[in-house]
């Protein structure tokens, strides 16, 4: 079954290099980042979220208002997307500015990677919490990081110069950052926790 893809703008840092939103079925800026819409005046589908930051409501896009104080932004346009069928959400300006966002955001990427594939894009890397297994294309060179949260049990690496063999990582003793891809395409595994993947941009 085809994903339906949608784009995301967070009221982060932006990106140097905006993405070609024609890759995507649906745009989406939260809040304060429909600000760098319109000072680069490009359009998206969706402008949502509590308004506390944008500098204009548009009125020739759809707005949605979602002023309940006890969702972030974020996770309020996940709802919206998910109800539209969106399975695949690329984020840019999830991290940069202020620390407690950043953190927030993965947080709830954490919450919500069951019900869709959340994958976070800066100006110098990608990350994004795996299920059971996943493999990379086209990283060879790349630095590979593996953070755990906190726990995951029984990693297994193909394909990075420091391989793990079916080993615990844990938040606050060891965890896998720094990495080399010594292959074209790496596969990562773990049997039970959460571990958050990431690739540096070179």
């Amino acid at each position: 079954m085809k994903l339906k893809k949608a784009f995301i703008l967070l009221n982060g840092l932006k990106p140097k290099v905006f993405p070609n939103l024609d890759n995507y079925h649906f745009s989406c800026a939260i809040d304060g980042a429909y600000n760098h819409f319109e000072a680069n005046n490009i359009v998206p589908d969706l402008v949502t979220g509590d308004f506390d930051s944008i500098n204009s409501v548009p009125t020739t896009v759809e707005v949605i208002n979602t002023p309940d104080q006890n969702f972030t932004d974020f996770e309020k346009a996940l709802q919206i997307l998910k109800e539209r069928g969106y399975t695949s959400i690329d984020i840019y300006g999830g991290s940069g500015k202020e620390h407690d966002h950043f953190l927030g955001n993965l947080s709830t990427a954490l919450l919500w990677k069951k019900n869709v594939r959340i994958t976070f894009f800066d100006d110098y890397g990608t990350y994004f919490f795996i299920e059971d297994e996943c493999v990379l294309d086209n990283v060879l060179d790349k630095t590979i990081s593996l953070i755990p949260f906190p726990i995951a049990q029984g990693v297994k690496t193909e394909g990075l110069k420091y391989p793990l063999k079916n080993e615990p990582l844990t938040f606050g003793k060891r965890i896998g950052t720094r990495n080399k891809a010594v292959a074209n395409n790496v596969k990562i595994s773990i049997n039970t926790g959460e571990l958050l993947v990431y690739i540096s941009n070179k």
